[in-house]
């Protein structure tokens, strides 16, 4: 990540519509929702503003969300375009950065929420939630290795955030003291010894990864140290102290729409209890092996394939309807929050939600622009019920992390640049 990407306290300054501490009423939240293999262009479209906005087949589920939301058209990554990896080199969704091409190296940018995590997360007991459906994989593609596809969010460089897939996990996080503190404590017992007598014995090779492990350790002793310090925003309290949703099964649901929906329920938890400001999700893999088979006229194909139809028309309708499946989640999402009362305004009111994916045609693997929408007003900093679209405006203001520079700005952490972008996105 070049130098001026990295937030110092100095440039963590938060302003009126941002969570700053000095600011009164509920503070800002992001999240973002990610899906994997692109859309079916023919059916990724919006016109008009408002309540008469017309959106196109894949995005009927937003139909109700037409007011809040913001359709966001010809935004790119540089590095992405440019990558000769058609999947695993365009996984720099929110870094901007170039994906490593060296099976030996793995390397690809901190994203935009880490970075946000990295100035602010001390406020809350848990700094950023990661959560996804599909484990990680450990399998090659194309040579390069899958930790690119299981991952959206990177802490460094070189490290992807630790993905919780499992509902009950991420609840005992969120509940209880919020941060796992005892189980945290039982395993620094267990691994500083052990890692100690590790130092002096490793190779020179393998000093790095020990390094990487130590890093995890810091973590660890850091949500500890967090535990008894919450950071409030003056004059306000959370609207719910305690969870209003029961603790869900230990073992890992095996009905995929139930598990994305307890997922989202756990972000929706998370924001209301103020355990964290900043979550992601991702709803599949890149190269995803998820079979949409539970979603009515979609057989006989995994999610993948369905993606690389050729133009099939049979195919082609099928993956109309998984794009449906994906972006009712985000409605989903969206109309959870809306619901919420906070004062004189919503969750959602005081929320930025982006629903994105990495590609755009996933059949031709294309970049040239990727599928983006925001909903939420971001505390009276977004104006929601447009289409913005950069398309015909030229490269230079096409920048995907001109848009993560726009949301890192509301959310309280203001740099020069990021990724490949040194300038906001224009009328956002």
């Amino acid at each position: 990540m070049p130098a001026f990407a990295r937030a110092t306290p100095g440039q963590a300054l938060g302003g009126a519509a941002a969570a700053g501490k000095a600011a009164t009423g509920p503070p800002l939240r992001l999240g973002i929702v990610y899906f994997s293999n692109g859309v079916e262009p023919a059916h990724w479209w919006a016109k008009g503003t408002g309540a008469a906005m017309e959106l196109g087949p894949g995005l009927t589920p937003m139909l109700p969300h037409r007011e809040d939301m913001v359709f966001l058209r010809g935004l790119y990554s540089q590095n992405a375009l440019a990558s000769t990896s058609p999947h695993l080199g365009r996984m720099n969704l929110l870094s901007g950065a170039p994906v490593s091409l060296d099976p030996d190296v793995i390397r690809v940018g901190t994203t935009m929420d880490q970075v946000i995590a990295g100035a602010i997360g001390d406020r809350t007991a848990v700094p950023s939630l990661v959560l996804g459906i599909e484990p990680n994989e450990l399998r090659l593609e194309d040579g390069l290795s899958m930790v690119y596809g299981s991952s959206l969010s990177w802490v460094s460089p070189t490290r992807p955030a630790t993905k919780e897939i499992y509902p009950a996990r991420t609840f005992d996080r969120l509940v209880g003291d919020g941060t796992g503190r005892a189980l945290d404590r039982s395993i620094l017992d267990a691994v500083q010894d052990e890692a100690a007598s590790l130092k002096g014995r490793v190779s020179r090779d393998d000093h790095h990864k020990l390094g990487e492990y130590f890093e995890g350790i810091r973590d660890i002793e850091t949500r500890i140290a967090r535990a008894s310090k919450e950071e409030r925003l003056e004059g306000w309290r959370p609207t719910l102290s305690q969870p209003d949703m029961p603790r869900p099964k230990h073992e890992l649901p095996q009905d995929v729409p139930a598990h994305m929906k307890l997922m989202l329920d756990l972000v929706v938890l998370a924001f209301q209890m103020d355990k964290t400001r900043i979550a992601t999700v991702m709803l599949n893999n890149d190269l995803s092996q998820m079979n949409f088979k539970f979603v009515e006229g979609v057989s006989g194909a995994l999610h993948l394939d369905l993606t690389h139809n050729g133009r099939v028309p049979t195919k082609e309708a099928m993956y109309l309807k998984t794009n449906q499946f994906h972006i009712a989640q985000f409605a989903y999402l969206t109309a959870r929050m809306k619901a919420i009362s906070e004062g004189e305004t919503t969750l959602l009111d005081n929320s930025i939600l982006m629903c994105a994916s990495s590609l755009f045609d996933g059949d031709l693997h294309s970049a040239e622009q990727l599928p983006v929408l925001l909903t939420g007003k971001g505390r009276g900093s977004l104006q929601t019920g447009r289409i913005l679209d950069y398309m015909d405006k030229g490269d230079a203001h096409r920048k995907v992390c001109s848009l993560h520079l726009s949301l890192m700005d509301r959310m309280g952490v203001r740099l020069d640049g990021f990724g490949d972008a040194t300038t906001r996105l224009e009328d956002l």
